[in-house]
Protein backbone atom coordinates (compact mmCIF):
# COMPACT_ATOMS: atom_id res chain seq x y z
CA UNK A 1 0.00 0.00 0.00
CA UNK A 2 1.97 3.49 -1.24
CA UNK A 3 1.22 5.92 0.61
CA UNK A 4 -0.23 9.18 -1.15
CA UNK A 5 -1.25 12.48 -0.14
CA UNK A 6 -3.26 14.22 -2.22
CA UNK A 7 -1.79 16.78 -4.66
CA UNK A 8 -3.96 19.71 -2.66
CA UNK A 9 -5.38 21.35 -5.23
CA UNK A 10 -5.69 25.24 -5.75
CA UNK A 11 -8.53 26.53 -3.71
CA UNK A 12 -10.98 28.24 -6.07
CA UNK A 13 -10.38 25.81 -8.91
CA UNK A 14 -13.99 25.23 -10.77
CA UNK A 15 -15.39 21.97 -10.46
CA UNK A 16 -14.25 20.02 -13.50
CA UNK A 17 -17.46 18.50 -15.86
CA UNK A 18 -18.18 14.59 -15.93
CA UNK A 19 -20.28 12.08 -17.23
CA UNK A 20 -20.24 9.32 -15.77
CA UNK A 21 -21.43 5.44 -15.26
CA UNK A 22 -23.35 4.75 -12.05
CA UNK A 23 -22.72 0.58 -11.91
CA UNK A 24 -25.83 0.17 -9.43
CA UNK A 25 -28.09 2.17 -11.86
CA UNK A 26 -26.80 1.51 -15.40
CA UNK A 27 -27.34 5.37 -15.50
CA UNK A 28 -24.63 8.16 -16.33
CA UNK A 29 -24.11 11.13 -13.92
CA UNK A 30 -22.93 14.76 -14.58
CA UNK A 31 -21.74 17.24 -12.53
CA UNK A 32 -24.57 19.32 -13.52
CA UNK A 33 -26.96 16.75 -11.82
CA UNK A 34 -25.92 17.92 -8.11
CA UNK A 35 -26.50 21.88 -9.49
CA UNK A 36 -29.13 22.41 -6.66
CA UNK A 37 -27.11 21.56 -3.71
CA UNK A 38 -25.31 24.17 -1.71
CA UNK A 39 -22.03 22.05 -1.32
CA UNK A 40 -21.07 19.45 -3.19
CA UNK A 41 -18.40 16.91 -1.77
CA UNK A 42 -16.47 14.87 -4.75
CA UNK A 43 -14.61 12.00 -2.94
CA UNK A 44 -11.99 9.57 -5.12
CA UNK A 45 -12.79 6.21 -3.03
CA UNK A 46 -12.14 2.74 -4.58
CA UNK A 47 -13.51 -0.61 -2.72
CA UNK A 48 -9.97 -2.43 -1.82
CA UNK A 49 -8.33 -0.06 -0.37
CA UNK A 50 -7.17 0.11 3.26
CA UNK A 51 -7.36 4.03 3.94
CA UNK A 52 -11.07 3.50 2.32
CA UNK A 53 -11.76 0.90 4.54
CA UNK A 54 -10.78 2.37 7.47
CA UNK A 55 -13.23 5.17 7.41
CA UNK A 56 -15.63 3.91 5.37
CA UNK A 57 -18.83 3.13 7.80
CA UNK A 58 -18.27 6.71 9.66
CA UNK A 59 -18.03 7.94 5.62
CA UNK A 60 -21.37 6.03 4.73
CA UNK A 61 -22.58 7.53 8.17
CA UNK A 62 -21.18 11.77 7.56
CA UNK A 63 -22.60 11.85 4.05
CA UNK A 64 -26.49 10.54 5.32
CA UNK A 65 -26.49 13.33 7.90
CA UNK A 66 -25.14 15.90 5.80
CA UNK A 67 -27.60 15.06 2.83
CA UNK A 68 -30.31 16.58 4.80
CA UNK A 69 -28.26 20.00 5.71
CA UNK A 70 -28.06 20.59 1.76
CA UNK A 71 -24.54 18.60 1.40
CA UNK A 72 -24.79 16.77 -1.99
CA UNK A 73 -21.63 13.87 -2.89
CA UNK A 74 -20.54 11.71 -5.16
CA UNK A 75 -17.68 9.17 -5.42
CA UNK A 76 -16.09 8.34 -8.19
CA UNK A 77 -13.41 4.90 -8.47
CA UNK A 78 -10.42 5.76 -10.73
CA UNK A 79 -8.67 2.25 -10.18
CA UNK A 80 -7.46 0.19 -13.03
CA UNK A 81 -9.91 -2.64 -12.99
CA UNK A 82 -8.10 -4.65 -15.25
CA UNK A 83 -5.17 -5.24 -13.04
CA UNK A 84 -7.23 -4.15 -10.03
CA UNK A 85 -10.72 -6.64 -10.27
CA UNK A 86 -11.48 -5.82 -7.15
CA UNK A 87 -12.62 -2.12 -8.00
CA UNK A 88 -14.49 -3.58 -10.75
CA UNK A 89 -17.78 -1.75 -11.55
CA UNK A 90 -19.53 -5.15 -10.37
CA UNK A 91 -17.59 -5.10 -7.34
CA UNK A 92 -18.98 -1.40 -6.45
CA UNK A 93 -22.58 -2.48 -6.53
CA UNK A 94 -21.74 -4.65 -3.83
CA UNK A 95 -19.24 -2.20 -1.99
CA UNK A 96 -22.27 -0.06 -2.18
CA UNK A 97 -24.05 -2.44 -0.43
CA UNK A 98 -21.48 -4.09 2.18
CA UNK A 99 -20.51 -0.01 3.42
CA UNK A 100 -24.29 1.62 3.23
CA UNK A 101 -23.34 4.13 0.72
CA UNK A 102 -26.26 6.20 -0.20
CA UNK A 103 -24.26 8.49 -2.45
CA UNK A 104 -24.00 7.60 -6.51
CA UNK A 105 -20.90 5.85 -6.77
CA UNK A 106 -19.28 6.14 -10.27
CA UNK A 107 -16.59 4.42 -12.87
CA UNK A 108 -14.20 6.62 -14.35
CA UNK A 109 -12.92 3.66 -17.17
CA UNK A 110 -10.64 5.93 -18.90
CA UNK A 111 -9.40 7.60 -15.77
CA UNK A 112 -9.89 11.57 -17.26
CA UNK A 113 -11.72 12.56 -14.28
CA UNK A 114 -9.02 11.89 -11.22
CA UNK A 115 -6.72 13.23 -14.07
CA UNK A 116 -9.13 16.49 -14.71
CA UNK A 117 -9.44 16.81 -10.50
CA UNK A 118 -5.47 16.05 -10.21
CA UNK A 119 -7.01 13.40 -7.82
CA UNK A 120 -4.39 11.53 -6.40
CA UNK A 121 -5.03 8.77 -3.43
CA UNK A 122 -8.09 7.00 -1.93
CA UNK A 123 -9.80 8.75 -0.43
CA UNK A 124 -9.64 11.96 -2.10
CA UNK A 125 -11.72 14.93 -1.08
CA UNK A 126 -13.32 17.47 -2.97
CA UNK A 127 -15.89 19.92 -1.68
CA UNK A 128 -17.21 22.68 -4.05
CA UNK A 129 -19.21 25.57 -2.65
CA UNK A 130 -22.11 26.77 -4.19
CA UNK A 131 -20.63 28.55 -7.50
CA UNK A 132 -18.78 25.16 -7.56
CA UNK A 133 -15.50 27.01 -6.37
CA UNK A 134 -13.19 24.35 -4.58
CA UNK A 135 -13.12 25.42 -0.59
CA UNK A 136 -11.57 22.17 0.62
CA UNK A 137 -9.19 19.51 -0.49
CA UNK A 138 -7.97 17.73 2.51
CA UNK A 139 -8.07 14.56 4.65
CA UNK A 140 -11.45 13.19 6.63
CA UNK A 141 -9.53 13.30 9.69
CA UNK A 142 -5.89 12.19 11.61
CA UNK A 143 -7.47 8.67 11.44
CA UNK A 144 -5.12 5.92 9.34
CA UNK A 145 -5.19 2.28 9.75
CA UNK A 146 -3.08 1.26 12.44
CA UNK A 147 -2.64 5.22 14.10
CA UNK A 148 -5.26 4.15 16.30
CA UNK A 149 -7.03 7.53 16.45
CA UNK A 150 -10.63 6.94 16.31
CA UNK A 151 -12.32 7.69 13.03
CA UNK A 152 -14.84 10.75 13.40
CA UNK A 153 -14.07 12.52 10.30
CA UNK A 154 -13.77 15.90 12.50
CA UNK A 155 -11.35 18.07 9.41
CA UNK A 156 -14.22 17.53 6.33
CA UNK A 157 -16.92 18.26 8.91
CA UNK A 158 -15.43 21.08 10.14
CA UNK A 159 -14.96 22.11 6.60
CA UNK A 160 -18.31 21.30 5.76
CA UNK A 161 -20.11 23.15 8.51
CA UNK A 162 -17.95 26.56 7.85
CA UNK A 163 -19.36 26.28 3.83
CA UNK A 164 -23.20 25.63 4.98
CA UNK A 165 -22.78 28.32 7.94
CA UNK A 166 -21.78 30.91 4.86
CA UNK A 167 -18.32 31.66 5.99
CA UNK A 168 -15.14 30.82 4.15
CA UNK A 169 -13.53 27.72 4.65
CA UNK A 170 -10.13 28.10 6.61
CA UNK A 171 -7.23 27.63 3.74
CA UNK A 172 -4.84 25.85 6.34
CA UNK A 173 -6.02 21.88 5.01
CA UNK A 174 -3.55 18.92 6.30
CA UNK A 175 -3.61 16.73 2.68
CA UNK A 176 -5.69 13.37 2.34
CA UNK A 177 -3.52 10.43 2.42
CA UNK A 178 -4.19 6.98 1.05
CA UNK A 179 -3.36 4.56 -1.38
CA UNK A 180 -2.70 6.03 -4.79
CA UNK A 181 -5.03 5.86 -7.59
CA UNK A 182 -4.41 2.75 -9.55
CA UNK A 183 -3.05 4.00 -13.06
CA UNK A 184 -3.85 1.62 -16.11
CA UNK A 185 -0.27 1.13 -17.46
CA UNK A 186 1.02 4.59 -19.76
CA UNK A 187 -1.83 6.40 -18.30
CA UNK A 188 0.20 8.16 -14.96
CA UNK A 189 -0.65 12.15 -14.98
CA UNK A 190 1.79 14.40 -15.29
CA UNK A 191 1.04 16.60 -12.07
CA UNK A 192 3.36 14.24 -10.16
CA UNK A 193 6.57 15.72 -10.85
Amino acid sequence: MARTPSTMQELGTPAPDFNLLEPLTGEHKTLADFKDAPALLVVFICNHCPYVIHIREVLAEFTRNYRSKGLAVVAINSNDADNYPADSPEKMVEEIKQAGYTFPYLYDEDQSVAKAYRAACTPDFFLYDTERKLVYRGQFDDSRPRNELPVTGKDLRAAVDTLLAGKPVPADQTPSLGCNIKWKPGNEPDYFG
